[in-house]
């Protein structure tokens, strides 16, 4: 294919994907249709609570023309749990004919974690097939004895950061500490190579814009790109993989992809990209909305240093509050009403805002208030519910847990150095950028 057609092809992708929903939801928003802000506009980033507040108030299944959407946490744990809503990406009918010529012009451009076979993007019985060769890894022992190395990595990085400090550089908590924690562990669990982490990290980013509706065509050509040279280093490592098997995730899916009728080369990419990428996403913006949290309420702070037991209800507070997914969606594959008052007809796409049930005060007294002591904070649908609950929600927050107490132990008067910055996207919620100032009890040598 010349490079003409490939851009064609890739104009008629983000025409499709993005560009129409984009122009459409633009209208809805000259009209005053609040919730259309919160599909693409870039303000909501900052501050996408009280949107959904207004969003609660304006009903349980709330329609914009477009997409359903709804912020009650009955109702969304509900669309979670349904058999009779699946996955968007997933079956849901016959698209018009005019649009599948368009799909097929377009192409399928590359893997992505929105696109089939994307464990994110369809339904059982493939879902429960693919979710089975990796579940192992994710179990409450194997999450455990990987304790001890997420601590040794931890007081590595801080080390790092402490010297670094210690020759009048600065520091930045993203950057340093709360991306290389998870991208370390996740890479040496899947056989990855670990030097090559910030390398994931940076095609990781680009692969996330791929979650969030009505992208700019610069954003959508920045997450193909890298998406394409994620899929073609990780088909690369597969040979490695071949001539030199180990006992790891990813040797596992290789093996069952030598295995007749167990995986297609799509399918065996797919699984590994999502488990590199999802394996740092959700636990950067976790260790770095946590720690922009506790530094802003130094009261909470102390109540954990009085007793560190508290710490796990800690994490999951701060995914509660500040949930690192904030929406998702599913489209009905039948009529049905899913909770009292909330009907969907079938092909209705529904947007769940999971920062926004995580915030019902139908379930969370005072929601709005940030407290480490709070009893039900686990109540929480942050890892999402039902057959997509996250795979990796126990590796998750245990990282958490290790990687802010191992921070705040080391610096106790940890404290910013200036404003941090929110990363753009809309799905994921969390910082790229947060200096600080490290003030340490102690500096290693």
């Amino acid at each position: 294919m010349g490079r003409q057609e490939a851009d064609v092809r890739q104009a008629i992708r983000w025409g499709i994907r993005h560009g129409m929903i984009k122009r459409a939801v633009a209208r809805r928003m000259r009209a005053g249709d609040p919730t259309a802000r919160l599909m693409i506009d870039p303000a909501v980033v900052a501050d996408p609570f009280t949107h959904y507040d207004d969003l609660r108030e304006r009903g349980r299944l709330v329609d914009n023309g477009i997409v359903l959407h709804t912020a009650h946490h009955d109702v969304a744990t509900a669309i979670l749990r349904s058999p009779d809503l699946g996955v968007v990406g997933g079956p849901s009918g016959e698209a018009p004919a005019a649009l599948r010529l368009l799909v097929r012009a377009g192409g399928p451009g590359p893997l992505g974690p929105v696109t089939p076979p994307s464990m994110l993007s369809v339904d059982a019985p493939d879902h429960t097939r693919y979710r089975k060769l990796v579940t192992r890894a994710f179990t409450a022992r194997a999450v455990a004895a990987l304790r001890s190395r997420t601590e040794e990595v931890a007081t590595g990085l801080l080390d790092e950061m402490a010297a670094r400090h210690g020759r009048g550089e600065g520091a930045d908590l993203i950057d340093d500490y709360a991306a290389l924690l998870p991208a370390t562990v996740i890479a040496e669990m899947l056989g990855a190579p670990v030097d090559m982490r910030r390398q994931f990290l940076e095609w990781g980013a680009g692969g996330a814009l791929s979650l969030d509706a009505g992208l700019s065509w610069s954003e959508f050509r920045r997450s193909e790109r890298d998406l394409t040279a994620l899929s073609a280093w990780m088909q690369d490592h597969f040979e490695h993989i071949r001539r030199n098997p180990g006992d790891n995730i990813l040797s596992t899916l290789v093996h069952a992809h030598g295995a007749e009728g167990k995986l297609n080369d799509d399918e065996l990419t797919s699984i590994a990209m999502l488990l590199l990428a999802a394996g740092f996403e959700t636990t950067v913006n976790l260790i770095g909305n946590g720690a922009a949290l506790l530094t802003s309420h130094p009261e909470q702070l102390d109540l954990l240093r009085a007793d560190p037991t508290r710490w796990p209800n800690a994490v999951e507070e701060i995914l509660r509050i500040d949930s690192p997914v904030q929406r998702t969606g599913r489209i009905a594959l039948r009529d049905t009403e899913i909770a009292e008052g909330a009907r969907m007809r079938a092909g209705r796409i529904v947007v769940i805002m999971l920062g926004g049930a995580n915030r019902d005060p139908a379930v969370f007294t005072d929601p709005g208030t940030f407290d480490v002591t709070r009893a039900g904070a686990g109540d929480h649908i942050a890892f999402s519910s039902g057959i997509h609950y996250c795979l990796g929600a126990g590796l998750a927050k245990m990282e958490g847990e290790v990687g802010l107490r191992a921070l705040f132990d080391r610096f106790p008067d940890l404290a910013p150095a200036g404003p941090p910055h929110r990363r753009p996207t809309r799905v994921l919620r969390g910082y790229d950028a947060m200096p600080v100032h490290l003030r340490p009890a102690t500096v290693s040598a």
